[in-house]
């Protein structure tokens, strides 16, 4: 009987683990957002309203930057933990947090000048507003620090497998943040600035509640001053760019909408994309949290130059990850009216019923942008630089500002709301267009699709990957093992060791990690044969079992105790042994 082929159920059981609280991460943003304009719009004015509007640019520039610096550095990280450099990979944590911090002290400096020295006249003329305005910086400037230093810990705590501690910060954020606006805007009576001031010092809980678990024995990454380079700073910026980019983009195309909306539309139209905007912004945390996930998935596959593991991410992210997002924006185009109701209460209003068109119309770009945000990440992954900058421009700004321009002036504001859908379709169509120029043809299986490089990894008849489910097929697979390396022409001797080991070592998973909890479980196993090497890899869901201590605390008088890991330790060329992401990954070099 063969051996089991390889399938993608580990991968989807565990992007879809870290799926929720990814999400939860990306929404809390938003919903601090929403917290600070209530506040702002029914206890200090509508003009604090309007700070925190003329605020977003800077928090945008602000975020362009994290972007690059958290992207990139993630991005990297992965790629060393996928290759097992461990050392390279604490320098880049270490980096990232140095070029972070010294990143965030100096926008915290121009902020409290902007703020204290009214540097702020290029921003608004209006005297009362530009007042509030200087209050709101110099509060902000307090949570610079504290707010990219948490952000970046957030992506970090989730290769260290510490993703609940991240939750917990977030909904302590929110909280807190809560608690200080009752304190600070409504007792206390102290505006702008109290608004700026409550989130600021949430942003401080928010980095506390995470930085604690550095600070223990348990953690894997530490800040080490020592290992940082300038070339994996330039790496950092060269793969972070794109995301950092998209930004700009999509500044330069709110300006561009904004004015051709009030053109066409009236303060009407404004106001409908306002409500519609506001309430879809924490709804964008679904396919932020999808590209969290994914960005991490891909980084560690191209570490560890699995071609399976590429195409397994991606195959989730296009079969199941958005199916999911249809979902979500079925039932948000559905509930259109009562969304709507939220914000405005009479249906024969105009702008009651450009709202309803706005939750009609826009969610339904939000699949499109799952898979061109997923694809895109990949592209930064693999180098395809050219390819991302062109879809960032396309999607930051040409295809929206573009197609608005064109359809606004006959469809109004349902013009704008087109153009995100064709945004999104024009996007996805470069990805396809692009594997097709590649490939000669039009793409007919994901990894066509996805561009792998043809000396990305082993090649097919180079490598065996398959998935075990029982004991049964350790043994099978044993056999299978030999064969495989008989006929790259390896020795009997090594092919032998080679079946051995992989028996041993994946039949103690079976054998001691599947029946710890009532979850499903499964063993993936690959073997590769490299420059008359072979490369074997155990990788499991099972709970965090390092082979190494079993060997190390066995009892030299009871030779019989571990004899099995003790062997495969004793006579392997080189082992490794990883926990990435809730999964043991055991490497053996023969």
């Amino acid at each position: 009987m063969s051996a089991p082929a390889m399938d993608s159920r580990m991968i989807s059981r565990l992007f879809f683990r870290l799926l929720p609280i990814q999400i939860l991460l990306a929404m809390m943003g938003a919903v601090g957002g929403i917290v600070s304009s209530l506040f702002a719009g029914n206890l200090v004015g509508p003009d604090a309203v309007a700070v925190i509007g003329l605020y977003g640019p800077f928090s945008m520039f602000i975020g362009a930057v994290s972007t690059m610096l958290v992207g990139g550095s993630q991005i990297l990280c992965g790629k060393y933990m996928g290759s097992r450099q461990a050392e390279h990979t604490q320098g880049v944590f270490s980096l990232d947090l140095t070029l972070t911090g010294a990143f965030a002290l100096a926008m915290a400096l121009l902020l409290l000048l902007a703020g204290t020295l009214d540097l702020t006249g290029f921003v608004t003329k209006e005297a009362a507003v530009r007042a509030l305005f200087n209050q709101y910086l110099m509060g902000q400037a307090i949570g610079v620090l504290p707010m990219l230093l948490g952000q970046h810990l957030a992506a970090f705590l989730a290769l260290e497998r510490q993703t609940r501690r991240a939750l917990i910060a977030s909904v302590a954020y929110i909280l807190v943040n809560l608690l200080l606006n009752v304190v600070f805007v409504q007792r206390r009576k102290m505006g702008a600035f109290g608004l700026a001031l409550a989130s600021s010092l949430a942003q401080v809980v928010f980095l506390a509640v995470q930085a604690q678990y550095y600070f223990t024995d348990k953690a894997m990454l530490r800040f080490r001053r020592g290992g940082m380079t300038l070339r994996e700073a330039g790496e950092i910026v060269r793969i972070g760019v794109p995301g950092a980019a998209s930004y700009g983009y999509q500044t330069v195309r709110r300006f561009l909408v904004n004015a051709l909306i009030l053109q066409y539309a009236g303060s009407a139209g404004m106001s409908a994309f306002g409500a519609s905007d506001a309430l879809l912004t924490v709804v964008w945390g679904i396919p932020a949290g999808i590209l969290a996930v994914s960005r991490m998935l891909i980084s560690i596959s191209a570490g560890e130059e699995d071609r399976q593991g590429l195409t397994d991410t991606m195959r989730t992210v296009v079969r199941k990850a958005i199916p999911l997002m249809c979902a979500v924006s079925a039932v948000l185009s559905l509930c259109a009216e009562p969304l709507t109701r939220l914000y405005f209460r009479d249906p024969s209003a105009s702008v009651y019923i450009m709202t309803v068109w706005g939750f009609r119309v826009l969610p339904l770009c939000m699949p499109l942008s799952v898979f061109s945000m997923n694809f895109t990440c990949y592209g930064q992954v693999s180098g395809k630089q050219l390819l991302v900058h062109i879809v960032s421009l396309l999607d930051g700004v040409v295809c929206v500002a573009g197609f608005t321009a064109l359809l606004i002036p006959f469809l109004g504001i349902n013009g704008f709301y087109a153009a995100n859908i064709l945004n999104g379709t024009v996007c996805m169509l470069v990805f396809y267009l692009y594997a097709w120029k590649a490939n000669r043809r039009f793409p007919r299986s994901m990894e066509e699709l996805m561009v792998i490089p043809e000396d990305f990894g082993a090649a097919p008849e180079d490598r065996m990957d398959l998935t075990l489910r029982s004991m049964d097929e350790v043994v099978r697979v044993s056999r299978q093992v030999q064969s495989f390396c008989l006929g790259r022409g390896i020795d009997r001797r090594r092919a032998y060791l080679a079946g051995l080991f992989m028996e041993e070592m994946a039949g103690n998973v079976v054998d001691h990690g599947f029946g710890k909890d009532k979850k499903s479980h499964t063993v993936d196993v690959r073997v590769v044969y490299k420059d008359g090497g072979l490369i074997l890899r155990i990788k499991d869901d099972c709970i965090p079992f390092d082979p190494a201590e079993r060997s190390a605390i066995a009892d030299p008088e009871d030779v019989t105790k571990n004899i099995g890991i003790r062997m495969v330790y004793a006579m392997a060329k080189d082992i490794g042994y990883q926990n990435i992401l809730g999964l043991n990954v055991l490497t053996i070099t023969l």
